[in-house]
Order: structure tokens, then sequence, then C-alpha cells
């Protein structure tokens, strides 16, 4: 069976190698998010600049370190 910082340590390393395809999967919604906001019954200035927000966002991704410190705090309680 395996340790709890061996879990964590698994978990980490998945965050890892993920981070490039989670920024990715951010950044390709970016024209879905403008296009759904845009249905929506809100004024012209609101999705102008709601649009603007989309644009300029950047996706920062999870630090793994702090992620493994906080799962482990969470699985064991603390």
């Amino acid at each position: 069976m395996k340790t709890l910082d061996q879990m964590a340590a698994q978990g980490q390393a998945k965050l890892q190698r993920k981070a490039a395809a989670m920024a990715a999967a951010y950044n390709g919604a970016k024209n879905r998010m403008k296009e759904h906001f845009g249905l929506t019954p809100f004024s012209g200035t609101m999705k102008t600049n709601y649009n603007a927000g989309v644009d300029d966002a950047v996706y920062h991704a999870p630090d793994p370190t702090k992620w493994r410190d906080n799962w482990i705090a969470k699985v064991s309680g603390r």
C-alpha cells in the first residue's frame, strides 16, 4: 500500500504533467466563453467589457508544491 507521501507525490507529478494541457484548454475555451456570454441579456457595454477581460486573462497553473501540501492536509484532517 502507498504511503500518504507517495500518493501526494504521484498527484503532484500528474499535475505537473497536465499543466500545459490545462493552459491550452483554458485558452481554447475563451471564444466559447465570449460566445455564451454574448447570449445573455446584458448590455452591449457589459458584453464588450467582458470580452476584453477574457481576451486579457492569463492562465496561471496551480503551484504543484502548494497543491501537494494542501492535499496532504485535507486527507489527513489537518
